[in-house]
C-alpha cells in the first residue's frame, strides 16, 4: 500500500513537471536558492563564532608583559599601537587600551595597547631666536617643550629672545633634544626709564658746559 502511494506521488510528480516545465524549474531554484542560503549562514556562524565571546580584561597599570599574558590567557590577541612618554610613570607600563576594559569582543580579537616609553621622544629645536618671548614660549610648546626657563640679558630690546640654551650650552635651531629637556631662553631686558633719565640729564648738562665755555 505504501510502496503504490509513493509511485502515485512519482507520477504525479513527472506528470506536473512535463505539464509546467517552467514554473517547475522556478520551484526547483528557489528550494536550492534557499538551501544554499541556509548552508552560508551555518558556515558563517561557524567562522564568526556566532554566540562566543570574550570579556576584555583591564589592563591599565600592568606592564607590557604581564598585559600580553593576560590577553593571551583568555584567546585575546596583544598588540602594541603607541608609546608616550611619562617621567611619573615606570616605562613599560600600560596607559591606554582599545577596546576598553570589560568590552564583550569576538575570540581572538586584537587588543591595541599604548604604553608608557622607555625613553623621551626627540624632536627638532625650531628657531625662535628674533621673536618675541611670548611667541618663542608658544611655538616651544606646540611641539611638546613644557620645561622651559627665562634669564634677562642686557639688551635693548626688551623680551626680545637672543639665545637657547640646553644644559647649559647654546643650541642651533635643528638640534635634536628630547621632550624632557629643560629649555633656557635668554631674554633682552630692555632700556630702564631711570638709565634713559640718565642719560637725558648727563647730555644735557653737557650741552649746558659746552655752551657757557663758548659764551666766555
Amino acid at each position: 500500500m505504501e510502496e503504490t502511494q509513493k509511485q502515485n506521488t512519482l507520477r504525479r510528480s513527472i506528470s506536473f513537471m512535463k505539464r509546467h516545465p517552467i514554473l517547475y524549474n522556478f520551484l526547483l531554484m528557489v528550494l536550492v536558492g534557499c538551501g544554499a542560503v541556509w548552508m552560508a549562514l551555518i558556515a558563517l556562524d561557524i567562522w564568526t563564532d556566532h554566540g562566543s565571546y570574550e570579556v576584555v580584561p583591564d589592563m591599565k597599570g600592568l606592564s607590557y608583559d604581564q598585559a600580553v599574558k593576560a590577553l593571551e590567557s583568555v584567546g585575546l590577541q596583544p598588540e602594541l599601537s603607541d608609546s608616550i612618554y611619562d617621567s611619573t610613570t615606570a616605562p613599560g607600563t600600560v596607559l591606554e587600551q582599545s577596546p576598553r576594559a570589560r568590552t564583550k569582543v569576538k575570540p581572538h580579537r586584537t587588543v591595541y595597547l599604548t604604553i608608557t616609553a622607555f625613553s623621551p621622544k626627540m624632536i627638532s629645536l625650531p628657531a625662535v631666536t628674533d621673536m618675541s618671548l611670548r611667541q618663542a614660549r608658544s611655538t616651544l610648546e606646540g611641539i611638546g617643550l613644557r620645561n622651559i626657563r627665562e634669564v634677562v640679558v642686557p639688551s635693548e630690546y626688551k623680551d626680545l629672545v637672543l639665545g637657547v640654551k640646553f644644559n647649559g650650552v647654546a643650541v642651533q635651531p635643528g638640534a635634536r633634544i628630547p621632550t624632557s629637556a629643560t629649555i633656557t631662553l635668554e631674554v633682552g631686558e630692555g632700556l630702564s626709564l631711570d638709565v634713559d633719565s640718565v642719560e637725558t640729564a648727563e647730555a644735557t648738562e653737557n650741552d649746558l658746559e659746552a655752551t657757557t665755555l663758548n659764551l666766555e
